[in-house]
Order: C-alpha cells, then structure tokens, then sequence
C-alpha cells in the first residue's frame, strides 16, 4: 500500500486544491459569462471573443495560446515558475472543455447580463484567489506579465492591467460588439480583481497578540503544541503595583485568532488580552520576504 509522507501529501493538497479553484474558475465563464456573451481578461478572454466571433471553442484557443506562451517562459523563466503552469494549463483546458455552457437564462435572467458578470467575477475571483494562494498559475497574460517584468520596468500589476483592458476592448470588433459589453467586460475584470485580493489577503492577514497572565507557562505551552505558533515571553513591570509580570508575545494568522482566545480562556479567564492587525509578517511560517 502506497504511503505518502507529509511534504508529498502537502504538494499533492495544493496540486488538488488549484484544480479546484480551476473548476470554480471555469465554471464562471461557463456559467455566467459565456451565455451572455461578456468578455473578461487574460488569455481565456481571448478564446471568448474568437468563440462569440467564429464559434470556435475557447478551450482550443486557450490551449494553443498558451502552449506557444509556455514555451516562452521556460525560456525566459525557468522551468520552476512553468510546472504549475503547465499543471495550471492542461486542467483548465479540460474544464473549459468539458463543463458544458449553461443556456442564457439558467442562473441569470437574459435581461440581466450585469448580475451576469457580478456574479461570474465573484466566482472567477475566489477560484483565482484559491489558485494563488497555493501557488499556482493559469498561464496566460501571467506569463506576459512576468517576463515583461523582467526585462522592463514594469510592475506586473500594471503589465496585466494593460493585457486585461486592450483583450475586452477589442470585443469591440464583434459583429455584436458595442460600448454597452466593453462595460460588462471591464466590470467582470474589476469585480475578479478585488475578489482575488480579498481572498489572498484574507487568508494571509496576520494578527499580533499580547498576553498578560500569571499561567503564562501554560498558555505559552498550549499556543504552542496546539496552534502550532511561536511564542515569546517578554518581562515586563506594572507602574502602578511596581510588580513584575511576564508578556506573552504571539503572531499568527488572523484565521487563529478564534482557537488561541480559547485557549486562554479555558486556562485563565481572568487574562488580559490585547490583539492587533499587522500590516507585514514575514519569515518562517508568513509569507516570504521579497525585494532584491
């Protein structure tokens, strides 16, 4: 019986978890965008607007894409960033090839191609932001924007930005095209935008708490073994009784929060407690520090 370690389970989870949040993206173009015929960003965008315009399905059109784009970025990039990529790639084209496209109507009234594309970009965002948050890539204007990036001084936000606005505009060109789907289209793309933002940073925010209790020992222990934190035990004094006391210093994920208040209550409900947002936690066990 085959048997997996703990970093080859942990590798496996992300690989199943980007599959997963490829499905929930495919599913809003497949679902909502789609049948309204609304065009988003990115190389899927394009596979859309040569859909509504030849009939020509948008899974091909992803894939042949982004198959000249990969070669591309091992090249330039390195084989590090286009595994997941690639992984990225080959799932995705088989979502879009496979869901098959709801019929105008289903989820959303014909009447209401702006609920439409809400309600895609809200989807499209959460699934990218699963995607990202476990390190994975669609492909696509990602590839543009990082080696863009790297050879030019240009931000990869402005880089897809820049991508994501010219590929809606030029749905422009559809015999169909009007202002009125360039609007829906830009919608889509800022409403997938913040979505993804509000689900990277919300998982990612990290809280910081002090600690003012007599069973410091205990509580420090517990934080410890069972939320699986690091903990630092400073030594203080109180100015008004002049008594010495022992602060228990902790940083941890905001998603924490509820189990290490627990905790201290269940050992001492009398503890003083103060929590606060951090802006940066960066390290062992946060995110990774970047700069040059």
């Amino acid at each position: 019986m085959m048997t997996f370690t703990k970093p080859t389970w942990s590798i496996v989870r992300e690989y199943l978890t980007i599959a997963f949040g490829l499905l929930m993206y495919a599913s809003s173009w497949k679902g909502f965008l789609i049948p309204h015929e609304i065009t988003g960003g990115g190389v899927t965008g394009i596979g859309a607007i040569i859909q509504y315009g030849s009939g020509f399905p948008i899974s091909a059109t992803y894939f042949i894409i982004n198959a000249l784009l990969l070669i591309l970025s091992v090249r330039s990039l390195g084989w590090a960033f286009s595994l997941r990529t690639i992984y990225g790639v080959f799932v995705l084209t088989a979502f879009l090839a496979f869901i098959p496209a709801a019929k105008i109507g289903t989820f959303v009234s014909e009447q209401e191609p702006f609920m439409a594309c809400v309600l895609g970009g809200l989807l499209a965002g959460t699934g990218m932001g699963i995607v990202f948050l476990n390190n994975g890539s669609s492909g696509g204007t990602d590839i543009v924007a990082k080696v863009v990036n790297k050879y030019r001084n240009i931000t990869l936000g402005r880089a897809l930005l820049y991508c994501d606005v010219l590929i809606i505009s030029s749905s422009w060109l559809l015999p169909n095209g009007n202002i009125e789907k360039i609007v829906y289209g830009l919608t889509a793309m800022a409403v997938t935008t913040l979505t993804v933002d509000l689900v990277v940073n919300g998982v990612r925010q990290s809280v910081q708490f002090f600690i003012f209790s007599h069973e410091y020992a205990k509580i420090a222990n517990a934080i410890n073994t069972e939320v699986h934190r690091g903990v630092t035990i400073l030594d203080g004094t109180g100015w008004y009784s002049q008594a010495p006391v022992k602060v228990i210093t902790v940083l941890a994920r905001k998603n924490e929060s509820a189990k290490i208040f627990k905790l201290v209550k269940d050992i001492d409900p009398n503890a003083f407690v103060s929590q606060s947002s951090a802006i940066g936690v960066y390290g062992q066990g946060f995110d990774v520090m970047k700069g040059k």
